[in-house]
């Protein structure tokens, strides 16, 4: 059986994420299984950013990937109205979302599908997972009810 891989709503593929050897390979992997897997420090289990080397409140520098829940807060959003000829594929705006997840964490994503709206602050979402070039990444998949 042949698996057809559609190409991403927002983003041309050339833009996808090389998975092997990148610091955010954990995050990837985890997504291509339908999870969704950020960064604790391993010394205190503090959540610490996708980038982030050194944890604020310990020092150490150990990184711990666990799966964890895909259930967050719209911490604050816009509408992006910038167009990228080759690069960017939508010609209408599209949402920029800062949701605080339930882990703790915080990430700036967009939606699974298109939408020129913003969600509300304060906004209850489940994470899912945009596919860029045959790689998934996370994206807001819906809002919840609240």
């Amino acid at each position: 059986m042949t698996t057809v891989t559609l190409a991403d709503w927002l983003l041309d593929d050339t833009l996808a994420p090389t998975v092997h050897g990148d610091s955010l390979a954990p995050l990837y992997e985890a997504a291509a299984r339908g999870e969704l897997a950020l960064p604790f420090c391993a010394g205190c289990a503090q959540p610490i950013e996708l980038d982030q080397e050194i944890c604020d409140n310990c020092g150490e520098s150990e990184t711990d990937w666990r799966t964890v829940e895909s259930r967050g807060v719209v911490h604050t959003a816009t509408v992006m109205h910038r167009r990228e000829p080759g690069l960017v594929r939508t010609q209408s705006p599209y949402p920029i979302v800062d949701i605080e997840l339930n882990s703790g964490h915080r990430l700036v994503l967009t939606t699974t599908h298109p939408a020129n709206t913003a969600p509300a602050i304060g906004t209850a979402v489940r994470i899912g997972f945009r596919h860029l070039g045959g790689v998934a990444i996370p994206a807001i998949d819906n809002l919840e009810d609240q």
